[in-house]
């Protein structure tokens, strides 16, 4: 076991590191914001609207769930462990100025999270019951024409494994790590517990999930938002501080102090880099499976609200999370 999972770090490390993932999806997130004018950063007020008006599936529109329910499924899958873990790991490695680069990864992903989400959409298919379905697998299939076939297999293939990999397991090791540490409870216990609350949601099919996650996801969120706006405001004098901090440590590095390990500018970009794309996924290909089944003819629509997921995740989520840890001199 021990061996397995040192062949695994050193994978994790190479596609995670710098030759890889992060700069090709870097690349793609510029490339798509230059592309689209910077379309995403403009029209934040009109994604918001939309989004709104999408709360109701309405008559005519094809889809099996309400745009709205699209949105939250696609951030139940990104709004928890990330937006907690995934930023005290990207401070304690890569230093305050690592917030900095989840900002600017943040930035570029939201035009890829609207790309996306307006491919699923344009190549959605339905399947012999009649329920919508969609993807990277299928909008490569049939966007890209058969000499690309084999690329959705593989697409497939990978996400399977993926969906195990940051889609579950980092996050029930994390709540079992800390429902042992806080309350005793067995790490078996608590996997036994989540596998059949997740294995009820997840029989009921999209519809369910989109249901649950509709009432699940903005009860967590504000709920988390309200508490670290809480200690924010407390420490309201502190902001100005913090903020020069994160600045200064993205482009100069930081020294190390306590626990702290301390980091290079290097680190910092690459664990800033990292940690956002975890964070808010986009590019990853699990958010455009979401939305191709929601209910609505128009994809730029929804792609403008998938686009908004980035924003709540990283920019608001995200970002109170790395002030509460900072203002409060946790790290």
């Amino acid at each position: 076991m021990a061996e397995l999972q040192e062949k695994l770090v050193v994978l994790g490390d190479f596609i995670w590191g710098e030759y890889l993932l992060i700069p090709v999806l870097a690349f793609v997130g510029i490339y798509l914001t230059i592309g689209l004018f910077a379309m995403p950063w403009r029209k934040i007020p009109l994604a918001i609207s939309i989004l709104w008006g999408g709360r109701e599936k309405i008559t005519g529109q094809k889809g099996d769930i309400t745009p709205y329910q699209a949105l939250m499924t696609e951030l139940s899958a990104t709004v928890g462990t990330g937006n907690i873990v995934g930023v005290a790991t990207a401070i304690y490695f890569g230093g305050p100025g690592a917030i900095f680069w989840l900002w600017i990864i943040a930035l570029f992903g939201m035009a890829t999270k609207y790309a996306e989400a307006v491919l699923a959409v344009t190549y959605r298919e339905t399947d012999k019951n009649g329920n919508y379905v969609g993807g990277p697998m299928y909008y490569i299939r049939n966007g890209l024409g058969k000499n690309w076939r084999w690329m959705s297999g593989v697409f497939a293939f990978f996400a399977m494994f993926a969906a195990f990999g940051i889609g579950n397991m980092v996050q029930s090791n994390s709540v079992a790590d800390e429902m042992f540490s806080t309350f005793q409870i067995p790490f078996w216990l608590t996997g036994l517990i989540m596998s059949i609350l997740v294995s009820i949601v997840i029989i009921g099919g999209v519809k369910r999930i989109a249901k649950v996650a509709s009432k699940l996801i903005p009860l967590m969120a504000i709920t988390y938002i309200i508490t670290a706006l809480i200690i924010v405001m407390i420490n309201l004098d502190k902001i100005p501080g913090v903020i020069t901090l994160i600045v200064e440590s993205a482009f100069h590095g930081s020294a190390a102090s306590g626990g702290f390990l301390g980091a290079s500018v290097w680190m910092a970009i690459r664990m800033g880099f990292a940690r956002g794309i975890f964070s808010n996924e986009a590019g990853l290909g699990s958010a455009p499976i979401a939305h191709a089944a929601a209910a609505t003819n128009n994809p730029v629509n929804q792609g403008m609200i998938a686009m908004l997921g980035v924003f709540i995740d990283t920019f608001i989520i995200c970002s109170l999370t790395a002030f509460v840890i900072l203002l409060t001199g946790a790290f």
